[in-house]
């Protein structure tokens, strides 16, 4: 509930300040610079020197990327099937195949499951984190590109300079050989800005003028990320038979709404940021109900 609040809070001020017209039009790209550049690589140094690879984490992290690359061919169907351009198409990619494991995951797994079983949820969440900085960039460069096709040394620049994987890669190797644990309250301060300004962006970029014409793409993103996601995960673990609180989490994690990192990337690479807008808005609040019904459904078969 707390969490919940907290979501419509930085939201709705978002909204306000934006139809008072007290703050620049623009004033999101800042906000969004910060998250970019310090915040998210916060996240890195914050949680990856503490996570301990063994393998059982090897099915959260093939979960994790299974969801982006099935999210691919799926809004590849539907996208064709509808006659959307490859802006569309890659509009729907990220807003559907990357889950919010942390802002609304972690809170909610706290909450059904008990915070001994965070540790599991950190896999997913950084992994996920690696898969959108990656994946989801791939499909945000050839979404914002005016013909659809762009080449592979582009995209690589593209990968390589964007500062979340640079923070990424730089908590995993850096960590190796230096102790961040004096750090770790700095860390702490910048990662927590993450998800309130993220969501107060997005309010500020949120219209609601015409939404009904996007019923059709959202429904479809939803149907996949809150349902289809979350189901093949629970057929992908009882297929190669992971049991216990590694297979519950992973497909917990699946199961949450749309993360709110993929506006960011939307806005930065000029896709259809007002779609990716209502979709993280519509998928949180459905998100919290089709939770408890994925709970159920670890519960029975785990």
């Amino acid at each position: 509930m707390v969490n919940f609040v907290l979501i419509a809070v930085c939201i709705i001020a978002g909204m306000v300040f934006k139809a008072t017209k007290s703050i620049h039009p623009d004033a999101h790209k800042g906000i969004n610079t910060w998250i970019l550049y310090l915040a998210l690589p916060a996240v890195s140094f914050k949680y990856l020197p503490k996570v301990k690879w063994t393998a059982e984490m090897l099915f959260p992290i093939a979960a994790t990327f299974l969801v982006a690359v099935f999210c691919f061919f799926f809004m590849m169907f539907y996208s064709k099937s509808k006659g959307y351009s490859r802006r569309s198409r890659s509009t729907l990619e990220l807003t559907s195949g990357y889950s919010n494991t942390s802002f609304i995951g972690f809170p909610l797994i706290s909450a059904f499951y008990g915070e001994s079983l965070l540790s599991i949820a950190i896999i997913c969440d950084q992994t996920m984190f690696l898969a959108l900085s990656t994946l989801g960039i791939i499909a945000a460069v050839k979404g914002g590109s005016r013909s659809g096709k762009v080449s592979a040394t582009f995209i690589l620049k593209r990968l390589i300079t964007f500062p979340p994987l640079i923070g990424c890669i730089s908590a995993l190797i850096l960590s190796q050989f230096i102790d961040f644990s004096l750090a770790e309250p700095f860390f702490d301060k910048l990662a927590a800005t993450v998800s309130p300004l993220a969501l107060f962006s997005v309010g500020l970029q949120l219209k609601f003028n015409g939404w009904k014409k996007l019923i059709p793409q959202m429904s479809a993103s939803m149907l996949y990320k809150l349902i289809l996601a979350p189901a093949m995960v629970l057929g992908l673990a009882l297929l190669l038979n992971i049991k216990g609180d590694v297979a519950k989490i992973t497909i917990f994690e699946a199961a949450m709404p749309t993360v709110v990192t993929s506006s960011i990337i939307a806005e930065q690479f000029r896709l259809n940021t007002k779609l990716t807008n209502l979709i993280i808005g519509f998928s949180i609040i459905v998100g919290f109900l089709t939770s408890a019904v994925w709970y159920q459904i670890t519960e029975y078969f785990f």
